[in-house]
């Protein structure tokens, strides 16, 4: 059988690392050169959480500045990635044919958000990779995107890329804004937790990261954390499992990322 893509968590952080070339930065072009170049992207990001679930189908992504507060030359970034028409349609195909699942919306409008432009465009500045994104329906539970994301890890033979993008510590009420290098005990307790749990591919306890004592401090909102579990559910337990930009900055924001690759 022929190698599978990889698949990959990004903590993405804030949009200013589109314009920066940083310890994480430089980390995620490091990861992107460890593979061969996909044939497409399939991204789930923390910023297309809405109430249905859908695949971007346009031709051409838009780049969406979904943020406000940075420097115009961000609000002005392009990236020009293309769309994947077929692809969009194909995977709606196979999600299709899971009962459980409701309808799968194809939006031919969606672009990619910072989520996903922010990292691609150090990953792959050319941006000569097609990509489509899977939104993350709301009010469903860990479990049901986990299996979700079981349905997409045939992708991986037909060279398409997984990356999702969110943060496991994801807190912005309690960032220290003045001190990037603190880091709140609570906020390394959990993002280490859930770093053993990848280690040692416990996905029961990674789904059920609720009943962590830290939770609600670290994911006040689910957002930001649902997209390691589509990264779990679509890697193999014979997958090699790398962490790599473990850090919190800000207090409150795990940089923690993770590569699944057979």
């Amino acid at each position: 059988m022929s190698k599978l893509m990889p698949v990959l968590f990004i903590g993405h952080g804030s949009p200013i690392n589109a314009l920066e070339n940083n310890q994480f930065t430089s980390k995620w072009r490091e990861v992107a050169s460890s593979f061969d170049a996909p044939k497409a992207i399939l991204a789930i990001s923390a910023h297309w959480y809405i109430d249905e679930l859908a695949l971007s189908s346009g031709k051409q992504n838009q780049t969406i500045h979904d943020f406000y507060g940075f420097p115009e030359s961000l609000h002005k970034f392009n990236y020009s990635a293309v769309g994947n028409p077929e692809l969009a349609s194909h995977i709606k195909e196979i999600l299709a044919g899971t009962a459980e699942l409701p309808e799968v919306f194809l939006n031919h409008e969606w672009g990619l958000d910072h989520g996903v432009w922010s990292i691609l465009c150090h990953m792959y500045p050319e941006a000569n990779i097609p990509v489509i994104q899977l939104s993350i329906m709301r009010d469903k539970t860990a479990s049901w995107h986990y299996e979700l994301a079981r349905k997409l890890c045939k992708l991986r033979e037909e060279g398409v890329l997984i990356l999702a993008s969110g943060n496991i510590v994801h807190n912005l009420r309690l960032l220290d804004w003045h001190n990037v290098r603190n880091t709140y005990p609570w906020a390394k307790k959990f993002d280490e937790s859930i770093s053993d749990m990848l280690i040692k591919n416990n996905h029961a306890a990674i789904i059920n990261y609720d009943k962590l004592t830290d939770a609600r401090l670290a994911v006040p909102s689910e957002d930001h954390f649902i997209p390691l579990l589509y990264a779990i559910g679509a890697a193999n337990e014979s997958d090699e499992v790398t962490l790599f930009n473990q850090a919190i900055i800000y207090g409150s924001l795990s940089m923690t990322s993770v590569i699944f690759t057979s």
